[in-house]
Parts: structure tokens; C-alpha cells; sequence
């Protein structure tokens, strides 16, 4: 049958067909997009008014009122909502006379919830909480909620990150049985644990990590004879004790990975196992699974085996120790590890070998330098400065990655239920877009069947290095990429150029990893029968989907995270003069980028000396009268102008001499 909307005097047929389901995106000014589920189509915009009752993130139906006309969406009206994204939000709750709401944190909302004095609970002015929704009200009617739970005092220290772990339902801590469960497997290795397992213990065994780093899931050693290489990767055996379907183990599957905010970590596991049995702490026994490889002057894999083992950890290293042996430049304390430096050089070289090898096949390595955070006692930031990879970090990666693609591999040929870590192909059309952009700076791309290699992509990364436009082009290049995320079904990765390729490597924070070590420990000790295939074939597709969005989840909120402390770094830097990079041009201004990574907007109303258009197709803002253009990597001059640490936004003018 068919339906009839009207609207501005005109009669438009809405058929079954004309439906479309997707996710509501919304704004703060009110308006929002729906983002169909098939991702063929482009985002529908949807005027506040056609909003209906839809919340930021929720699952609508809706129907089409007009077709797009050049450079415009298609412009609809929800029709229903099928399912909600969030039951509470988190805010500042304020009052205003008798009247009392709360304010989101998040940006997408626009929508105040109203609360009446009887669903306030202990709230006071200015303290952020956490409110259930009790009504989601429509276009001339507010949403309605009721404070849950109050975190404390706008301004109390702690508080901002407490309120971004809660906005992403993330858990606080765990409850007493299981930190009882996880001290009652916190006893040192015993003989009978060590039965049946490869005796590693005489191996130099190292772990290198941040020097605050306590979960040591990783450790390596190194020996070399007539010119093989016989790497050892030794990871914590976190499955002995964290038995499937146990309370222990369906926690960790509902977290799905730690979270590391920038004043504390949320582990996926309580510390008695996480600091405590399955870190594997120098000195003492630990129970690890072992990837043993052997590795010729090509850093081809020429032979290697996977066993259940025991390890002793002959040193805890830092990745400022491993870099001083490397560079050769220890001093009086690193000579204690004068026994292991001549094994660390030998994997300095190892390392080198394995990237150009990777290079060679065409991995990229997208080398961003992270955003490192400085707190104070108190929580609040005093410093952001750039994270850089030296080659220690580089080398325990490099040896990490070559574990997870031997495991990968070794399984995939064994033909048994596994996880993969998969990246698939990137959209043809934004490599296209990429392809356009990347003329402006004299850079072009090759197309094989209208398909991209990575090894092409991986060339254009060493054509720009050390060039201006570097930092840019490697931005545009990992947007035009699609995000990895976990399979039942091997894909292969794409960024690293793997045919097979999994996570492996830390199970203390990662729950696919832990997976994979118990269909190891099927496979090698000869469990893995009929029952066994058919148990994993039934649980990986599910828990792949699951452990994909709790790794979003995660990223998300780390990334949040810093945002918010780069805003209250920023704000103690208002009328500050910096140089620094276009990173991003829209519609509504530019975005720039400074050196210790902080990144703002020069919004195009801060622009006083023009009009300015907005060129989508080259990514410029031109002057009408001047003819001034404000283009990707383009250098500018700026003065912080504000800073907003609930937005998480800075905000900059430009700075003219």
C-alpha cells in the first residue's frame, strides 16, 4: 500500500521501498544525517524538526521527502525509531531558577534532558552525572531523565575522565568475587603446572616495555648459528588460568580489551592475574606459549614451532635501556646488562631485516607521532608533546608482527575454526579521491585492473618522507583506508600486505588473543576434534563482530580522552602564538595541526577578510575578492583563541604579522 507525506504544499509517494534504514548521526545545532545501513547510498540529511524522538546513534527508519540537488544530500524525515542507542547519558546537571537539566557531553546532542525536583536526587549545581532516559521526546517537547548516579564536581580532580569511561559504558572495577576468584590463581608456579610444557628457562629471555608498564605479556630471545637467526616470541599463558565459560573469562569477554585513559588503565582482567601470575615478571617462573622461528638472512621464516612452555625472565628491560645498547650509548646503570647486549645488537639487526623485508612486499608504516599526555598530581594536564617510536619499540613490533603472521598462517593450513585479524581492501572511491588530491603535490598512483597494490601506496610513503607534504599525505592516505577489525574468515591484511595475519600476542588486554591461545592449546596438545571445531565454528563469527566494536569502544575513548586533555592544556595557552600545518579543510573553516600534535579550527567566520568557498573537490578555501587559498599542508601562523575541555574542541585565529 501506499503512504503520503506532504510537505511545503507538494504531494511526495512514499513506497515500502523508499524506506531506509540506518543510524541517526546528530548535531549539536539540532539538525542530523542517516547514515544508510548498505553504505552505498550517501547520508540522508534530516532537518530538526523531521527529527522525531531520535537520539544520536539509534537505529531509524526513514523516508525520503526530497532528492538531492547538486552538492546537497537527499533530505528525509525519520519515521521510526527501531532501536536505541543509549538508555543514560552522561552531562552536567544545572539548575536555573526551579528549572534543572542536564547538558550531554556529547557533541552530538542537542537536546538537554529536563529533570523534575523529584528525579534529581542528591544532584547540585555544576556536578556531572549520570542520567537515565526516561523520555526521549520530539521536535516542541524536551527529553525527560532522572540522575542515576552522581560522579562529583565539574572541577573536581579525576572527574573529566571518570565521566568519558562512563559516557562508553566502560566498567569502574570489579566486583569482590572475582577480584577473590583472580588472587585465588595468584600462587607460584608449581611443578605439575610445568608438566608437559617446553622447558625455555635457560633462554636469555627478555621484556621490554614503558617504564610504567606492569601487564608484561611479551617477552623475547635471540640466538644465532651459521647465520640463522632462532627467534623466540614467549607469550603469557593468561588461558591456564582463565578457564572458558568461567566468571573470570565471561568479564573479560564483556570488556573485550583493556582501556588505557590518560590518568589510569581499565583492565580486562583484575591485577592478581593482569600485574600479578600472568605478567611475566623477571626472575620468575612463568607459563607461556611459545612461537619459535627460525629466521634466515632474508628474514624469511625457514622452519618454526608453537608449544605450550615455561620461561624465567632473565631481565625487564625499557625501551630507553634497549635503545641506549642499540645506539651504543649505555651508561654506568645499563652495564648490568652487559650480558644480554650483544643478543639486543643482534636483534637490532634482525629488526631491520624483517621491515625491509615487510617493505619490500609492500607493508605500510604509518609512522604519526602519538600524543603523549603529562599529567599532575592531580590529574590535570601540563604538558603534550609528541610520542616517538625509537628502535627499540620498532623492534619488539616488528618481532610481534612476525609471530602473529607465523600463528596465522600455521592454522590457516591446519584448517581449524581461528580469529583473524583482517583489513580488507580499501573503497575504490576514496582511493580515487586520494589519487586526485595527491596531484597537487606531484604524486600520482597506479592502478592494477582498478584495484591499488599495497605496495603502491607503501612507495608513495617513502617518496614523501622528510617532505613538507609527509604528514599530510600520510593523514589522507589512512582516512581512504578501511578499519581492521576481527574475523572467522581470513581476508588478509592489507596494510601489512599479510596473507594471514592474527593477534596473538597479548592476551593480558586482549580478549581475541586469549581466544586464539585455547584453539592453540586444542590444536597442539590434540583436543581439537569434531566437538571442539564445532564449538569454535559456532562461537567466532559472534564473538569476532562483539571484540571488533568493544576495540572501538575503546579506541573511541582513549581518543576522547586525549582530546579532552589537549583542550586543558590548550586552554593555559590562550594568545599564544604557534606555527604549525593545515591538516583538513571543510565547509565551515580549516583545521591545523601543531607540533606537539594539538590540533584546532580556524572556523571560516574567524576569516575577516574575504568570503570564502569551499572547493570540495580539491579541498581549498578560496577568497572571492583576495583570491587567498587556504590548502591541505599548507604552513599558517595561529594564536589559540579558546579552548573547551566538555566540547574536547580548541579553537585558533590566524595570526597576522
Amino acid at each position: 500500500m501506499t503512504g503520503y507525506l506532504k510537505r511545503r504544499n507538494k504531494t511526495i509517494s512514499s513506497k515500502k521501498t523508499d524506506i531506509i534504514t540506518g543510524t541517526y548521526i546528530g548535531s549539536q545545532r539540532g539538525y542530523g544525517f542517516v547514515r544508510p545501513a548498505d553504505s552505498v547510498r550517501q547520508d540522508i540529511y534530516i532537518a530538526e524538526k523531521n527529527a522525531g524522538s531520535a537520539f544520536h546513534g539509534d537505529t531509524v527508519e526513514a523516508v525520503i521527502l526530497s532528492k538531492a540537488k547538486d552538492g546537497t544530500h537527499e533530505e528525509g524525515k525519520i519515521k521510526r525509531v527501531t532501536k536505541r542507542a543509549a538508555d543514560r547519558l552522561v552531562g552536567i546537571y544545572k539548575t536555573n531558577g526551579r528549572k534543572a537539566f542536564v547538558c550531554p557531553d556529547d557533541s552530538h546532542f542537542a537536546q538537554v534532558l529536563k529533570v523534575r525536583k523529584e528525579n534529581s536526587g542528591n544532584a547540585t549545581n555544576g556536578c556531572k552525572v549520570v542520567a537515565a532516559i526516561i523520555e526521549y521526546g520530539k521536535f516542541g517537547k524536551e527529553p525527560e531523565g532522572k540522575i542515576e548516579e552522581v560522579l562529583g564536581h565539574v572541577n573536581d580532580p579525576g572527574v573529566d575522565i571518570l565521566s568519558i569511561a562512563k559516557s562508553y559504558g566502560l566498567p569502574e572495577s570489579f566486583d569482590e568475587r572475582l577480584l577473590h576468584l583472580a588472587e585465588q590463581e595468584n600462587k607460584a608456579v608449581r611443578q605439575t603446572d610445568t608438566a608437559g610444557r617446553m622447558d625455555l628457562r635457560d633462554l636469555p629471555v627478555i621484556t621490554v616495555d614503558d617504564e610504567s608498564a606492569k601487564d608484561l605479556d611479551d617477552g623475547v630471545s635471540l640466538t644465532v648459528s651459521d647465520g640463522i637467526y632462532h627467534l623466540g616470541v614467549h607469550i603469557a599463558d593468561v588461558s591456564h588460568y582463565v578457564r572458558e565459560r568461567s566468571l573470570l573469562d565471561k568479564e573479560a569477554r564483556s570488556r573485550g580489551t583493556s582501556v588505557y585513559l590518560a590518568d589510569r588503565v581499565i583492565p580486562m582482567l583484575p591485577q592478581a592475574l593482569s600485574n600479578g601470575i600472568c605478567s611475566l615478571k623477571e626472575k620468575e617462573d612463568r607459563l607461556t606459549v611459545s612461537c619459535l622461528m627460525k629466521i634466515d638472512r632474508t628474514g624469511r621464516v625457514t622452519d618454526y614451532s608453537i608449544a605450550e612452555s615455561v620461561i624465567r625472565v632473565k631481565h625487564r628491560m625499557t625501551y630507553k635501556q634497549v635503545d641506549a645498547i642499540i645506539e651504543d650509548s649505555m651508561t654506568g646503570k645499563e652495564k648490568r646488562f652487559s650480558d644480554v647486549a650483544e643478543m639486543i645488537r643482534c636483534m637490532g639487526k634482525l629488526s631491520d631485516i624483517l621491515r625491509t623485508r615487510r617493505g619490500a612486499r609492500g607493508s605500510l608504516d604509518f609512522d604519526f607521532p602519538e600524543t603523549r599526555v603529562v599529567l599532575d598530581r592531580n590529574g590535570r594536564a601540563i604538558d603534550i608533546l609528541p610520542y616517538e617510536r625509537k628502535a627499540a619499540s620498532r623492534l619488539i613490533e616488528d618481532f610481534m608482527l612476525l609471530a602473529n603472521e607465523t600463528v596465522a598462517e600455521n592454522f590457516y593450513w591446519q584448517e581449524v575454526p581461528f580469529l583473524y585479524r583482517i583489513h580488507e581492501k580499501p573503497d575504490p572511491e576514496k582511493i580515487q579521491a586520494l589519487n586526485g588530491l595527491l596531484g597537487r603535490y606531484g604524486h600520482t598512483l597506479h592502478f592494477d585492473n582498478g584495484e591499488i597494490h599495497p605496495g603502491e601506496l607503501q612507495k608513495l610513503l617513502h617518496d614523501i618522507e622528510g617532505k613538507p607534504e609527509e604528514n599530510i599525505i600520510c593523514h589522507l592516505t589512512l582516512r581512504s583506508m578501511r578499519q581492521a577489525r576481527y574475523s572467522a574468515e581470513n581476508a588478509g591484511h592489507f596494510g601489512l600486505a599479510a596473507r594471514y595475519y592474527c593477534h596473538f600476542t597479548s592476551p593480558i588486554r586482549r580478549y581475541p588473543d586469549l581466544l586464539i591461545h585455547r584453539i592453540i592449546k586444542e590444536t597442539i596438545s590434540g583436543r581439537m576434534n569434531d566437538k571442539s571445531r564445532a564449538h569454535f565454528d559456532k562461537i567466532l563469527p559472534g564473538a569476532a563482530d562483539d571484540l571488533s566494536r568493544l576495540e572501538r569502544r575503546a579506541d573511541d575513548a582513549e581518543r576522547e580522552t586525549v582530546k579532552m586533555k589537549v583542550a586543558e592544556y590548550m586552554k593555559n595557552h590562550v594568545g599564544d602564538v604557534y606555527s604549525g600545518i593545515i591538516s583538513s579543510v571543510t565547509g565551515w573553516g580549516f583545521y591545523v595541526v601543531l607540533p606537539n600534535t594539538a590540533e584546532g579550527l580556524v572556523h571560516v567566520r574567524r576569516l575577516n577578510d574575504d568570503f570564502y568557498e569551499f572547493k570540495e573537490e580539491t579541498h581549498e578555501l578560496t577568497g572571492e575578492r583576495t583570491g587567498r587559498v587556504f590548502r591541505l599542508g599548507d604552513p599558517v601562523k595561529i594564536i589559540v583563541a579558546d579552548a573547551d575541555k566538555v566540547t574536547r574542541t580548541v579553537d585558533f585565529d590566524l595570526y597576522e604579522e
